[in-house]
């Protein structure tokens, strides 16, 4: 891989998300080369972020362009399913921001789609590479919690005012369970498959009729309920994991502290990067006592690592097409929910429920 040309790589979209997460990203892992810019943003402001970027405006244009190898997708969440379509029809391989797609029938279209032109297709769920879930996940993997019962996982800002964006308009795929909700429930999914059924509440606390901006879901397991939620009327006091199993109890007080530092400037790699200085506590169950865990060093880079791996063959795509049409199922089956007013099972066919279990085999974490 040494020797291998840099993957010429496009961003369409270039708002809070392109800007901040994918480019730094991009541009801090080699084997990477940040072609294009596909953005309706002035040039200066683009090229004040990444100046060796041509920039175009035409989204689709970006999306089928002879010179780029990856198409990186951080547009509005209804164009995700088109662009990547075109992206992959014109031999791409393609990388959509969360969520995946809008609905579950355009995540199985572009996953054929990937399937069809043998090209990868990933979804950038860097959450996977939290410090918080990464210190659970090997918390779990250590087994001295025990079987979980119980799994609580939330995401809380404290945003008063709404701001002027599609993410907070009652537009298709807005608001906070497409948004937070498609990563905590990859994470759920990542640490117990796939639930038997779903039961979601969602509401616009702040104004009624926007997009929602709280919600709490339910996923059941066997022996198991995993509760996820997030709002953004929440100015403390929750935590940010809280498990309990048969023989110890852990909580995670606070959120990663990755996206503050890219906001705040800071480049991956620098002295620092991803340092969680949380610690976690385990509460023994028979004893009572409590215990500090030293938190995980998170990195976001290990995504971008995992997609130029599995493009040259060396590793397996680090978010497959089979684990992100899960997700969707799951965010699927929560809509139905809040419009139906019940419990409502996992919309999965039996091949897609293989699928799944086979690429979560495939690309299982080892134990820390």
């Amino acid at each position: 891989m040494a020797d291998a040309p840099p993957i010429r790589t496009a961003i369409i979209g270039f708002g809070y998300v392109g800007r901040t997460f994918h480019a730094p990203l991009i541009r801090a892992v080699p084997g990477f080369a940040l072609t294009l810019i596909g953005s309706s943003r002035p040039v200066e402001e683009v090229h004040e972020a990444a100046p060796e970027a041509r920039v175009v405006s035409d989204p689709l244009a970006a999306a089928t362009d002879p010179e780029v190898d990856l198409v990186v997708i951080a547009s509005p969440n209804q164009s995700h399913a088109a662009l990547a379509e075109a992206a992959l029809g014109a031999g791409k391989h393609v990388v959509v921001d969360k969520p995946f797609t809008v609905t579950l029938s355009e995540a199985r279209r572009v996953a054929a789609a990937a399937e069809r032109a043998g090209r990868l297709v990933s979804v950038f769920q860097n959450r996977r590479w939290d410090s918080d879930f990464l210190t659970v996940e090997a918390a779990l993997a250590s087994g001295r919690l025990g079987t979980i019962v119980e799994y609580d996982s939330r995401i809380d800002r404290y945003r008063p005012v709404p701001q002027d964006r599609w993410r907070e308009k009652p537009v298709p795929g807005s608001g906070l369970w497409f948004d937070l909700g498609s990563h905590l429930v990859d994470q759920t999914l990542r640490l117990f498959g796939l639930p038997q059924s779903v039961t979601l509440l969602t509401a616009s606390h702040r104004s009624p009729g926007s997009a929602p901006d709280w919600f709490h879901a339910i996923l059941t397991y066997p022996g198991l309920h995993a509760i996820l939620g997030a709002g953004v009327l929440v100015s403390g006091g929750s935590a940010r994991f809280a498990l309990h199993g048969t023989e110890a109890s852990l909580v995670k007080g606070r959120i990663d502290v990755q996206e503050a530092q890219l906001r705040a400037g800071m480049l991956p790699g620098d002295l620092d990067w991803g340092i969680d200085l949380d610690n976690a506590t385990i509460f023994d169950g028979a004893t009572g006592e409590a215990e500090l865990l030293t938190a995980a060093d998170g990195d976001y880079r290990r995504y971008y690592e995992g997609v130029r791996d599995a493009i040259h063959g060396l590793a397996p795509n680090p978010v497959p097409p089979a684990e992100a049409v899960a997700v969707m199922a799951v965010i699927a089956a929560g809509e139905d929910s809040v419009a139906i007013g019940r419990t409502m099972p996992l919309p999965l066919t039996g091949a897609e429920i293989a699928a799944y279990e086979a690429v979560k085999r495939q690309t299982a974490s080892p134990p820390a």
